[in-house]
């Protein structure tokens, strides 16, 4: 299984978040984004997120720069 992230960074925001989640489960990374998004962003937590977030995810580690 290979490693996945999700980047605040590339959802561009008034308070420009820098954090960066990582993980080994797809689970494991949509539970931590959301705890993350609900705490941080104010975001909802609901199907249509969670899926948001799947979709976002990608293979590796983050980048230490977006373009």
């Amino acid at each position: 299984m290979a490693r996945k992230y999700i980047d605040c960074r590339e959802f561009p925001s008034e308070m420009k978040c820098t954090v960066a989640i990582s993980a080994d489960g797809e689970d494991e990374l949509v539970e931590a984004a959301v705890q993350h998004a609900f705490a941080v962003h104010g975001e909802h937590d609901t199907p249509d997120f969670r899926k948001e977030i799947r979709n976002a995810m990608h293979e590796g580690t983050p980048p230490l720069t977006v373009a």
